[in-house]
């Protein structure tokens, strides 16, 4: 039996428009999971939404202000927070440098519902 190794995904081909943000879909991918990579300034970050699987974040650098069902985290570099499948959930860069999160998405494609567009599902892919 011969085992295909995937290819490394450039960072570039993540890039979501012209800003910091990389998006990775793992279905197009060969993945069980996907990703953002959020690199946000000051104030900066997605408003309230949901996704039918849990999310997770990694902070990996910056100082963020996490709402999950109206109660209200603060994180630091380092810290690791879950929104629970269906829970409304959105996060702020709450510091004065630049926020670095890895949001990890337990599902092959990205889903969400944005709290002020009820029922409308964003689901980004390249096709």
């Amino acid at each position: 039996m011969t085992t295909t190794i995937p290819a490394i995904v450039p960072a570039a081909e993540l890039v979501v428009g012209t800003g910091r943000l990389r998006r990775f879909i793992g279905v197009e991918h060969g993945a069980a999971v996907s990703y953002f990579f959020v690199d946000n300034e000051p104030g900066q970050g997605p408003d309230i939404h949901r996704h039918p699987y849990a999310e997770t974040w990694v902070l990996l650098d910056g100082e963020a202000r996490i709402t999950i069902d109206g109660e209200t985290l603060d994180a630091v570099a380092g810290d690791t927070a879950t929104a629970p499948a269906g829970a409304w959930h959105g996060f702020k860069n709450s510091g004065s440098g630049r926020l670095r999160v890895l949001c990890i998405h337990a599902s092959d494609r990205i889903i969400q519902e944005w709290q002020d567009e009820p029922g409308v599902l964003d689901i980004p892919t390249s096709d």
